[in-house]
């Protein structure tokens, strides 16, 4: 023993319907973890039961959005540094043990990020821009705090950002119908923060910015490599463009004024 005394973690994370994933979170934190919040946005299925039975607590919150939901959870931490996941994520058994270390031997950054490695159609995807796809995911409270745009939220560090080297793993969606449901969904977000933003249409991009995305994700970015899950993942994220651009055509020449 060095004598130092060990650094306490909260863990957040926010829930709806996670009742296949949160068990597997929780159970992946809990040797580092003092505390972990959740906030759960009126989950009907057995979310909030499986999460109380593991010893977290539980805010009921109906969802505000997914950065107002974070920064939500950390406001209700009782310590400095916070450990922010996603239900459908856990640590890898190295990144527990890099993160236990850093607790032993105190923090020398303000925030850490770490690589995210996604499961997907039967493998883990390693290419197509989806790796190493780094989060910072573990910081100080007081020097950072959850920002961003919906649904792309992120953590905003006023300070030193470390770099941990082990991955986060990400069961990114159950099947190709959840992949799908989720891009018509975030579609339909950032079609709507464009247009909040005052973005006007332009069939340049409605047009030009889906073939740009999918020759970046499948050759520029070597989607390919991962084979026909590589060339779906590609097609998909061509076709959000589209969706995007084609949904913020249509509040322009469909809200009412």
């Amino acid at each position: 023993m060095t004598g130092k005394t060990m650094q306490k973690i909260s863990i957040t994370i926010i829930t709806y319907n996670e009742e296949k994933n949160i068990k597997r979170c929780i159970e992946s934190v809990q040797e580092i973890a003092d505390e972990i919040v959740i906030v759960d946005s009126l989950s009907q299925d057995a979310t909030v039961e499986i999460a109380k039975r593991l010893g977290a607590k539980v805010i009921h919150q109906k969802f505000l959005g997914h950065i107002a939901q974070k920064q939500l959870a950390v406001d209700h931490t009782s310590n400095d540094w916070v450990l922010s996941l996603d239900a459908d994520e856990e640590l890898s058994d190295p990144l527990q043990q890099e993160i236990k270390k850093l607790q032993q031997q105190g923090f020398s950054s303000d925030a850490y990020s770490m690589p995210r490695v996604s499961f997907h159609l039967g493998q883990w995807i390693r290419h197509g821009g989806w790796y190493p796809d780094r989060k910072i995911r573990l910081f100080n409270k007081q020097k950072a705090h959850w920002g961003g745009y919906n649904p792309h939220d992120k953590v905003i560090v006023d300070g030193e950002v470390g770099k941990l080297s082990n991955d986060i793993k990400h069961y990114v969606f159950r099947d190709l119908r959840q992949n799908i449901d989720t891009n018509n969904s975030y579609s339909s977000i950032m079609a709507e923060d464009l247009y909040n933003n005052g973005v006007k249409f332009s069939f340049f991009k409605l047009f030009f910015k889906p073939v740009g995305k999918f020759l970046e994700v499948y050759l520029y970015k070597r989607g390919f490599l991962d084979g026909m899950p590589g060339f779906i993942i590609a097609v998909g994220a061509s076709y959000s463009m589209f969706l995007k651009f084609a949904k913020l055509w249509e509040l322009e020449n469909t809200t009412k004024s």
